[in-house]
């Protein structure tokens, strides 16, 4: 319940972000809960990644700094993200990037606050968290670091397909950069993927530590935001139909009872509403 309702909450203030997943609708039946979201269809970067297995230098930068963008929107809001992940991250019609799930999500955490729940993806996850410390805001900026190191090297930084092991590596084993990197990219992840959060690249000031670090520096923050900088990749989708770039595993599953079913609309949002109660929301005349 709390995580459903954080995740509506934090949709609710992704409107004005060109990074972030909007929400139009949100309404409950007796059974299930709703949220009506922008349509994207441009695909998973994961499903883009497994299908190229990595990415060059220039195109990781893009979506990363896409990313940081993002992320550096939440902390502004007291919000922590805490599941950064490529399955997270989707592709528009254009090819710029739009993050969603937003489940795990922390609010009301500034600058120097801690919390402590254990969440996140076993491949993605802090050392700081593994180890159920108080961690903050640059958990964020570790995942930024273990995303970014994925699309330029084709797997997490620590990954082992022994989830243990894999704890182990992220608590213990340094990180290796191997192949032909540029000084920028491998100073930027040694930065992010730093084990002691307090000395993480982040750790400082937040997301303006990412954006003037050297590695981002071919990047006009502006023109990002404002979207004038052209996707390195773009999907081109034929129209909304498109389904090209998903998984058919998805787009063939069936879809179970919606609900025009439900047979006393009144009586069931009545009980629904009693669990998430504030859960239901329209926009105003003006946000439309």
């Amino acid at each position: 319940q709390n995580h459903i309702m954080a995740e509506r909450n934090v949709l609710l203030k992704n409107v004005k972000h060109p990074f972030l997943v909007g929400l139009h609708y949100s309404f409950q039946t007796s059974e299930k809960l709703y949220f009506v979201l922008d349509y994207v269809n441009g695909g998973e970067l994961f499903f883009h990644l497994q299908r190229e297995r990595c990415f060059r230098e220039p195109r990781a930068r893009f979506y990363a700094a896409e990313v940081a963008s993002a992320i550096g929107y939440l902390h502004s809001l007291n919000i922590i993200y805490r599941d950064l992940k490529p399955e997270n991250i989707l592709l528009d019609c254009q090819g710029h990037i739009v993050l969603t799930d937003f489940g795990l999500c922390k609010e009301g955490m500034e600058q120097e606050e801690t919390t402590s729940t254990f969440c996140g993806t076993p491949e993605y996850l802090a050392p700081e968290v593994l180890k159920k410390q108080p961690y903050d805001r640059t958990v964020d900026w570790w995942c930024l670091g273990a995303v970014l190191y994925e699309m330029l090297f084709g797997l997490p930084p620590f990954y082992s397909r022994d989830v243990s092991q894999m704890y182990d590596n992220i608590l213990h084993k340094p990180l290796q950069i191997q192949g032909t990197k540029t000084v920028a990219a491998c100073d930027i992840l040694q930065g992010l993927l730093h084990k002691d959060q307090k000395r993480r690249l982040g750790a400082k000031t937040d997301f303006l530590e990412i954006k003037n670090h050297v590695f981002f520096s071919p990047i006009n923050w502006d023109d990002l935001y404002h979207k004038r900088i052209t996707p390195p990749f773009n999907p081109n989708v034929a129209g909304p139909a498109d389904l090209r770039h998903f998984d058919p595993e998805f787009t063939q599953e069936a879809i179970s009872a919606s609900i025009t079913h439900t047979p006393d609309l009144a009586a069931s949002s009545s009980s629904a509403s009693d669990a998430f109660l504030g859960f239901s929301y329209a926009p105003t005349e003006e946000d439309i």
